[in-house]
């Protein structure tokens, strides 16, 4: 049976950039691009017109930047999930995308089939970050400071659901953990639900920062190693 296609927005200052993420993303399988915006401001206008899936959205932008944007768009668009879509990796960016909302967060010089597989993955109410961007926040995270917050905590987590906390606190998906594990995707999957609804969070970005910030994983470095390092 067919799913309908993935609707995506894409918000960018850059028009050349605006035309070359509409000329591959139509060119993907599942994914439909609906529209695009110059800024942040003109982004809350389509996204409530359009109704899209996800909507990517570069962050430094005239009139309205994309964490404001990000902020509004949960009374103006509440059922779209937002992907950063930035040149920048930095504490002074990263973290207020996050406390706004942001679904994923990926680079700019992400591989083109990444990017396609990081829309449908949101489309498909999947958090996705970056594995350089997951190092960052796990090192910004470890150091003494105000992190996110949540209600839950880790107390009740089995030993198993905390070696999967650490995959996904790495950036894993569930398929890489469950390689890494030795047991099935959907089991990953079980866990994953189970140690979200522990800690009180609603997707995987939110449960890496408060895996971090409550010392429920190992500090950055330690443990398994990291498939691929970050990118220069």
């Amino acid at each position: 049976m067919a799913t309908d296609p993935v609707r995506v927005l894409i918000v960018d200052d850059q028009p050349v950039v605006r035309e070359g993420l509409r000329t591959f993303l139509a060119l993907q399988p599942g994914i439909e691009v609906v529209g695009e915006a110059g800024d942040g401001a003109q982004a809350l206008d389509r996204a409530a017109a359009l109704h899209p899936d996800v909507i990517l959205m570069d962050l430094v932008m005239p009139r309205m930047d994309g964490v404001a944007a990000m902020r509004r768009l949960r009374e103006r668009a509440p059922a779209s999930r937002v992907i950063v879509l930035t040149s920048f990796l930095d504490d002074e960016r990263l973290m207020p995308a996050l406390r706004a909302g942001a679904d994923g967060y990926l680079l700019k010089d992400i591989e083109p089939s990444e990017l396609a597989r990081a829309v449908r993955s949101v489309g498909e109410e999947r958090s996705t970050i970056d594995p350089s961007v997951a190092a960052r926040l796990l090192r910004t995270l470890s150091e003494p400071g105000p992190g996110l917050a949540a209600t839950g905590d880790g107390e009740s987590l089995t030993a198993r659901e905390r070696e999967v906390l650490e995959l996904v606190a790495a950036g894993r998906s569930n398929k890489r953990i469950a390689r890494e594990l030795g047991i099935a995707e959907k089991t990953v999957k079980t866990h994953v639900g189970h140690l979200l609804a522990k800690l009180g969070v609603t997707d995987r970005t939110q449960a890496a920062v408060i895996a971090v910030r409550r010392g429920l994983v190992s500090s950055p470095g330690a443990g398994r190693p990291r498939a691929g390092g970050p990118r220069s």
